[in-house]
């Protein structure tokens, strides 16, 4: 294939690239198997053993963990491709290399590149390849072809017959689980841990976040049957000192071989702050840092601190807490379950001083609504309820009932369309007068976050902004 140059071109050519990925089962539609994606593989000679992996799985924080590990390796002079799920704006943004999307046109080469083995694949199987099972290889593919000194992967869903899960990890980090995707993983966390503890592999490194006693229990003996060597928070590593600071928090954070004092993170909350501490101890236990004890590692000393600090000061996380507007302030968060809602909640007391908040919340009706509209309630002044442009988004009225259970009908607008949502959420705001004081916070989904990021900031970054029913959404 031609390479395209002109950017009007590559933007048609990506477009026409998402529109047959889209076409293919969505992330929503599910086999729990690796068959498919194995077979893949194995006609395109395992690109994915080019280079090795930190793996990723938990319920929250997967992917501000996998930037922070991110934005640590390139600190250390390591090339990094990370692959995680789902977008906020632009499909590319799924596949990064040394931190940035790749372009429209490797996009699209990546995926021409890899066609005629997905037609094999495709004509081979009772099933065509799913959406996700396709870009999954479309980054690793890209890893191999750049080449990446090492890759950082999170996982679509679960863990076992994730589609990622041709990997074998050499470090493998579980953020907290808590229950979200139900139907699929199971009713408690220790049910879910078990799916997502199949990415420990035989003698890897294991990173935990704190966990409900089932998961830690469930990841446990996973990782004694295949004989992985595990670090935990709050034992092993940990945040020891957190204090608020102007567009973030200053954190001393302990790592598997000392303290790392000083380390500005721009991301609000508490859980960024625990995120922050795997990330250090996921990328201490992949250079071997702090590990003398574990034959065939060299036990080396404690990082460079500077690089610690530069690494962690120059993280984003898109859609996290993250300020699109001022005058009023305007945040948007992903949070979709009641556990992210909670963390939320939790970082909006703590690391924000308004006196009227106003939220915009737009959900799909797969999720625990209730759970989530209950955990942002102690938090919100009133709720504008909306509804983005998924078919899997939970009618706008069916949330409005929900809301005014939970809330109160004084405290509930009804908006059908999510830019009238934030227009009437920003006014309510600025009704009080103080703006200083009153604020708007959108959340519920990844694709409301998305949709209203493109809104605020004026359009998506170039490379289109290409949905699917993300899985996590």
């Amino acid at each position: 294939m031609t390479p395209v140059t002109d950017p009007a071109e590559a933007l048609a050519a990506q477009r026409a690239v998402e529109a047959e990925l889209v076409g293919r089962w969505p992330e929503t539609k599910l086999d729990p198997s690796t068959e498919r994606v194995v077979a893949l593989m194995d006609v395109l000679g395992q690109p994915q053993r080019a280079y090795p992996v930190i793996h990723i799985t938990g319920t929250n924080g997967k992917t501000s963990t996998a930037r922070m590990i991110e934005s640590l390796l390139g600190a250390l002079r390591l090339r990094t491709g990370r692959y995680t799920s789902p977008h906020v704006e632009s499909m590319t943004e799924r596949i990064s290399l040394d931190g940035e999307p790749i372009s429209a046109e490797r996009f699209v080469e990546t995926y021409h590149d890899i066609q005629p083995y997905i037609d094999i694949v495709d004509g081979a199987q009772p099933h065509r390849l799913s959406f996700f099972e396709v870009i999954t290889a479309m980054a690793y593919a890209a890893f191999a072809d750049a080449p990446v000194d090492v890759a950082v992967v999170e996982v679509g869903m679960g863990g076992t017959w994730d589609a990622t899960n041709v990997v074998d990890g050499t470090v493998a980090v579980v953020t907290p689980i808590a229950v979200d995707h139900a139907n699929r993983l199971g009713s408690t966390p220790g049910e879910i841990a078990v799916e997502k503890a199949g990415i420990i592999k035989k003698d890897s490194l294991v990173v935990l976040a704190r966990q409900p006693a089932d998961a830690a229990e469930s990841l446990l003996r996973r990782a004694v049957e295949v004989d992985a060597t595990v670090a935990r928070e709050g034992m092993e590593f940990g945040v020891v000192r957190r204090d608020l600071a102007v567009g973030g928090q200053l954190l001393t954070l302990r790592g598997l071989a000392g303290e790392y004092e000083d380390v500005f993170l721009p991301l609000h909350g508490m859980h960024q702050a625990e995120n922050a501490a795997v990330a250090l101890a996921a990328v201490e236990a992949f250079l071997g840092v702090g590990t003398a004890d574990r034959p065939g590692l060299t036990g080396a000393g404690a990082l460079d601190a500077d690089l610690v600090r530069e690494a962690f000061a120059s993280v984003t996380s898109p859609g996290r807490l993250e300020v699109v507007r001022r005058s009023p302030t305007v945040l948007i968060d992903a949070a979709h379950n009641p556990a992210g809602a909670l963390a939320t909640a939790r970082a909006m007391s703590d690391s924000f001083d308004f006196r009227h908040l106003v939220g915009v919340v737009a959900v799909m009706a797969d999720k625990d609504v209730r759970g989530v509209l209950e955990a942002l309630e102690p938090v919100l002044a009133e709720v504008v309820v909306t509804q983005n442009s998924q078919p899997r988004a939970m009618p706008v009225d069916e949330l409005a009932a929900l809301a005014v259970e939970v809330f109160g009908a004084d405290r509930v607008d009804v908006q059908p369309a999510l830019p009238d949502a934030i227009e009437a959420a920003v006014t309510l705001a600025e009704e009080e007068g103080d703006l200083g004081g009153a604020g708007v916070l959108i959340t519920g989904s990844v694709v409301t976050v998305g949709e209203a990021r493109v809104l605020l900031k004026g359009g998506a970054r170039e490379g289109g902004t290409g949905r699917t029913d993300g899985r996590d959404a």
